[in-house]
């Protein structure tokens, strides 16, 4: 390979980074997925980043169209220049219900995309939490929407919905580690008290065995 060449994959590499983009090849990811930056637990915060890993076969990708879960307190897109973003509010809390990204320049089908949000979690959310995606392309759209029901196998699902697990609380997580300390400190007493036990009934035999070859004697 020329240097030319090299140089014009290197900037060609920097400005998909820049823009939110990741040059992979498609067959290496399978659908749209979510990762936060930190463990989504109820009443927390964190980043989800989702990734769009492929076009609609083969057709570069315009705009993505996420949909919010119950269980969410607050959403706010993170600005990205590759992207521009718009909200739509619902409900009677005039939460933030979907968030559209519309690619400033389509996304080629073998370049990932991401884009970014804030969101906060209620205190009495659970997981897990699943997020609708509407991929629309140049030529046609995937809407990554379906669900795994009780026993199901996501991988079976041919447009699955990008799904987010929850941790434990923080609360009983600590709760958790108590009930286990407890229970450590518990049986450690019963054993300090079942060995003492032990010497109790040693020493006490050998007072009885040293009286009786005392009488002997």
């Amino acid at each position: 390979m020329t240097v030319s060449k090299k140089k014009a994959l290197l900037g060609a590499s920097g400005l998909a980074l820049a823009a939110g983009l990741v040059l992979a090849p498609a067959a290496a990811f399978a659908h749209v997925s979510v990762d936060p930056s930190d463990d989504a637990r109820p009443g927390a915060e964190t980043t989800l980043t989702f990734g769009i890993n492929h076009g609609c076969d083969g057709s570069s990708t315009r705009s993505v169209e996420v949909s919010m879960p119950d269980g969410l307190s607050g959403v706010h897109p993170i600005a990205d220049a590759g992207w521009t973003i718009e909200t739509e509010r619902g409900g009677d809390a005039g939460r933030v219900s979907t968030v559209t990204y519309t690619a400033t320049t389509p996304v080629p089908s073998d370049v990932r995309g991401e884009v970014k949000m804030l969101v906060g979690f209620a205190d009495d959310a659970s997981g897990p939490l699943a997020f609708p995606v509407e991929q629309t392309c140049e030529d046609g759209s995937t809407s990554w929407s379906e669900i795994a029901q009780a026993g199901e196998d996501p991988h079976d699902l041919d447009e699955p919905a990008p799904v987010l697990e929850f941790v434990g609380a923080p609360e009983a997580e600590a709760e958790a580690d108590a009930a286990a300390d407890d229970g450590a400190s518990g049986a450690e007493i019963a054993g300090y008290v079942a060995a003492g036990a032990a010497v109790v009934i040693s020493l006490a035999a050998l007072g009885v065995a040293v009286s009786a070859s005392r009488r002997k004697a």
